[in-house]
């Protein structure tokens, strides 16, 4: 018991432990809203360099952190961060996002990539989070993330952010055996990463795929689900208590399909009430979301009645307080302090 009291609160509900509120942070709480981000952008205006120069990326991590104190403070990173150490080159392009130099087409491209050694592709993402674990102490939990390999196989393939998917659906429903094997290497290679950032201080880790919702539930079952599977094995072997949150955009169709996954909580965005999701996914699923980001350009009293009714519906047990998806560039940094405020104010609020 000793040790769970020290335990941050995050970490505590995402074990599944009771506690006195649930714990809150927000996807994409660092970055384009906050002016601090937006002045450091201009002194960095390169992505990469934003979130590989160590000193850089632990300042834009931690600008929320004293803005705001959230209960989970997170790696500031992309999903395609780990692609260049597995031989897929590659940019972002400020507000484009990723660029794949040489999209993966063929099984020869696929042959040549190699598995991810994080400590020596990656050796920024141990001085980051090192120093994220330092800095926070017990007062936050420290989370990881990456991509799930569906969503880093549509990356790969299509070169770019697509939005039919066609190029990488006319591979996965002609030739699936490529697809396959690329998908594989990435399970391989995201759950060697997830491991290291946990290795290296992450609490908890998150695994988006961003892209899993545009496909079909039979598809899914297919493309997405087994790997998202393969990775949480795999990490579940060497690291069994570290909490593991899934999320999917646009999942509201293939909610009851992703406890399968085997992750430990998992993220529900707006298109679902809270209190249906909870029904669908069963009372001993984790949850976190799911608040609409639009909401918070409404009114503070409104903001506090949907923190408030979205608490009510999550019930008292294993839900991390959050948006459905990351807060929106041209949120009032006042409205993000009312929804944090809210939060950790419920007590005296319900």
């Amino acid at each position: 018991m000793g040790v769970s009291l020290t335990a941050p609160l995050l970490l505590r509900a995402a074990r599944g432990e009771q506690v006195d509120r649930p714990p809150v942070w927000m996807m994409r709480q660092a970055g384009r809203y906050m002016k601090a981000y937006r002045d450091l952008r201009e002194k960095y205006p390169s992505f990469r360099d934003r979130s590989e120069i160590p000193e850089v990326a632990i300042e834009v991590s931690l600008q929320p952190w004293r803005a705001f104190q959230p209960d989970g403070v997170i790696l500031f990173s992309d999903i395609v961060t780990p692609l260049p150490g597995m031989g897929i080159d590659m940019d972002i392009a400020e507000g484009k996002g990723p660029i794949i130099y040489s999209p993966i087409r063929t099984k020869e491209q696929v042959d040549q990539l190699h598995s991810l050694d994080p400590e020596s592709a990656l050796p920024f993402i141990k001085t980051i989070l090192q120093a994220l674990r330092q800095e926070v102490g017990n007062q936050s939990t420290v989370l990881g993330f990456v991509g799930a390999p569906w969503t880093l196989a549509a990356y790969a393939v299509e070169g770019k952010g697509s939005k039919t998917y066609s190029i990488i659906k006319n591979m996965a429903f002609s030739d699936p055996t490529i697809l396959h094997q690329l998908l594989t290497k990435l399970a391989d290679s995201i759950a060697d990463y997830v491991r290291y950032q946990i290795d290296c201080g992450a609490q908890v880790v998150q695994m988006f795929d961003s892209w899993a919702g545009q496909l079909s539930p039979q598809d899914y079952d297919t493309f997405a689900l087994p790997y998202q599977k393969m990775v949480f094995e795999k990490v579940k072997q060497t690291h069994p208590d570290t909490p593991l949150i899934l999320l999917v955009t646009g999942s509201a169709g293939l909610l009851e399909r992703m406890p399968a996954s085997g992750a430990d909580i998992i993220t529900v965005d707006w298109a679902v009430d809270m209190a249906d999701a909870r029904a669908r996914l069963g009372k001993h699923v984790k949850v976190q979301g799911n608040l609409d980001p639009g909401v918070l350009f409404g009114s503070k009293a409104f903001i506090r009645d949907r923190v408030l009714d979205t608490v009510r519906k999550a019930g008292n047990w294993g839900h991390i307080l959050n948006l459905g998806h990351g807060v929106l560039p041209e949120t009032p940094e006042e409205n993000v302090a009312c929804f944090f405020e809210t939060a950790k104010n419920l007590n005296a609020l319900v």
